[in-house]
């Protein structure tokens, strides 16, 4: 019988991430204590979000309306990466990445704890920026999902392919 396997991964979705970004930036548009203060949210490239108000506490106060609308949609917090608010200039401005993809230092952490913790037969292999996790048993693939769903990692996980 062939083993049973699923992928360990940490992908954003995008589209969610722009639909909370509109929802700040109307929300920042019509709130009051945003009147004024020349504060905005605005992709930045790709993986970028730009902030910029007249100081660093409305930087802040955007950044958390930004979070409040990425918990609504469901996504982990931990996919963002937020820098400190910086003065340029008049205004202030805070740079928040978006963070895809487990690098190579998180995948051998995963991997350690499975193997340290999890059933004897279960096998994880690092592929690139994704974790491929196998056993004989469906049982025990379930106990791994349990297992890093328990832990406190500073990456967001989803489980893939379960079959």
């Amino acid at each position: 019988m062939a083993d049973s396997s699923f992928d360990v991964v940490s992908k954003i979705d995008r589209q969610e991430v722009d639909n909370a970004l509109n929802q700040t930036v109307k929300e920042v548009g019509h709130r009051f204590d945003f009147k004024g203060t020349g504060a905005s949210i605005a992709w930045s490239g790709q993986d970028d979000i730009q902030i910029k108000a007249n100081s660093e506490e409305r930087a802040s106060a955007v950044l958390d309306v930004f979070k409040e609308k990425i918990i609504k949609r469901g996504l982990s917090l931990k996919v963002l990466d937020a820098g400190e608010p910086k003065l340029s200039g008049k205004e202030y401005h805070l740079v928040v990445s978006l963070k895809e993809g487990i690098d190579q230092e998180h995948a051998k952490k995963i991997s350690k704890i499975i193997r340290d913790e999890g059933p004897k037969g279960v096998k994880a292999q690092i592929q690139g920026d994704e974790l491929r996790v196998s056993s004989k048993k469906k049982d025990e693939l379930q106990d791994i999902i349990s297992l890093l769903k328990g832990k406190d990692l500073d990456i967001a996980l989803q489980f893939t392919n379960y079959r």
